[in-house]
């Protein structure tokens, strides 16, 4: 007995160097890849100060535009994380993040609606993949006890990235008429190129499984592996992608994250906008930007330890999509700026924090044979919210001249989301 005690207690020690080593090689690089990649989404809001007008866009027809690359996005959402997991994710993923730099850097090209249009739907044709891809690749790194903080951190990188964004992007848009250049398509080029190098890096740095990381110990590795094999195998639930899709918890965290992207996405594209409609200059409009940012990054990184020590991740989903959708709310009670910097503070600490509850739930369900395409098909129908939430926000304000109509509907969809995630916990039985 006392020998088995010893050997638990050594394997847990190996498996804990193990997680902290994998921790500190695996996580900054992917952060970093996200926060280049959500500048690459949403740095279009910024551009749009100057670009729509250089280019004749309506706000429907910059809103259509900016929404199109999620139609790409989600038609190739699930063949690339089969792809992914049939390639491995060092390959692939890399290979993803060479294809969206490149075609960030060409909507520069952009001449008008159409081909603004085209650039972004080839843009999210390229990047198809990427988000699911890596929170698959966390499940065959971490176990469930460690695996919420360890998204947590890699999501501090979509907050982060809308912070730097709007500073970084109002410094690039000042380069206009550098080398016959407008400002805009400085923005694009600059923010785009980055992640070519980053797919580069991932070729070197990047291991797909723990049994071939060579820079374990061999005890680490058998101990690693072990603790994902064992919680593996204690786990019921779907062992296919084809069962998967028919089980209703899967289509219920689709409809939550259509729900829940449409808020996210609608705000995130048409923020500066928004903000320039107080008779912010663009410098201005930059640093506003940032501030809730700001504190929905402190807010996030907090959310996600409780969330992470107590387990309760459908409770957690529901509370910050309430939150969100409060905020929203808050947002449009005034026409002063400062009441409206409040509620969509607000907002933002709850989309922000969604993200660490959501994605730790499908891993409690479905196997790992199933998760690759359980993830990357709700992430694919989830992602159809992209599409309508920054043409949504568009077309209301052509409509009604102002923004507080799409700030009140991006609020009822985080309502409907919260209903949702009610529903699913029912289902779920979470204490």
């Amino acid at each position: 007995m006392q020998s088995i005690a010893t050997d638990a207690v050594a394997s847990s020690d190996a498996e804990q160097s193990a997680c902290r080593k994998a921790a500190w090689r695996l996580v900054p690089l992917l952060a970093l890849a996200y926060f280049v990649n959500y500048l690459d989404r949403t740095n279009v809001g910024f551009a749009a100060l100057t670009m729509n007008r250089d280019l004749g866009l309506t706000a429907s027809e910059f809103g259509f535009a900016a929404g199109i690359f999620y139609v790409g996005y989600c038609l190739f959402e699930v063949p690339s994380n089969l792809a992914l997991y049939r390639y491995g994710a060092r390959k692939w993923l890399a290979r993803i993040m060479i294809s969206w730099g490149l075609f960030a850097a060409a909507t520069s090209l952009a001449a008008g609606a159409t081909s603004y249009s085209l650039i972004r739907l080839l843009a999210g044709i390229g990047e198809a993949g990427f988000f699911p891809g890596v929170i698959f690749y966390l499940t065959l790194w971490f176990p469930s006890q460690y695996r919420t903080r360890m998204m947590g951190w890699f999501l501090a990188a979509i907050p982060l990235s809308s912070v730097f964004s709007g500073p970084l992007s109002v410094s690039m848009l000042k380069l206009d008429g550098s080398f016959g250049l407008h400002g805009w398509q400085w923005l694009f080029i600059l923010q785009g190129l980055p992640a070519c190098v980053l797919g580069a890096l991932c070729l070197i740095v990047l291991t797909d499984t723990p049994d071939k990381a060579k820079w374990l110990t061999p005890d680490e590795r058998a101990a690693l592996q072990s603790a994902i094999s064992n919680e593996q195998q204690g786990r019921p639930g779907e062992h296919s992608f084809s069962r998967s899709l028919r089980d209703t918890r899967v289509w219920l965290l689709a409809a939550i994250l259509f729900s829940y992207i449409i808020g996210i996405l609608g705000i995130g594209v048409w923020l500066p906008t928004i903000l320039k409609t107080h008779h912010l200059s663009d410098t201005q409009v930059g640093f506003a930007t940032a501030l809730p940012y700001v504190v929905a990054s402190v807010a996030m990184l907090t959310w996600a330890r409780v969330v992470a020590k107590s387990r309760r991740y459908v409770k957690h989903l529901a509370l910050t999509c309430g939150l969100a959708a409060i905020g929203f709310f808050g947002s449009v009670a005034s026409d002063s700026l400062m009441p409206a910097m409040i509620g969509l503070t607000a907002a933002l600490v709850g989309l922000s924090s969604v993200r660490t509850c959501f994605y730790s739930i499908p891993a409690t369900f479905l196997s790992q044979e199933a998760r690759a395409g359980g993830l990357a098909f709700i992430n694919a129908v989830g992602s159809l919210g992209g599409l309508c939430g920054p043409y949504m926000v568009g077309w209301l304000k052509d409509v009604t001249g102002s923004f507080k109509a799409g700030l009140i509907g991006m609020g009822s969809m985080l309502v409907l989301a919260t209903v949702l995630t009610l529903v699913l916990r029912k289902i779920i039985k979470e204490d």
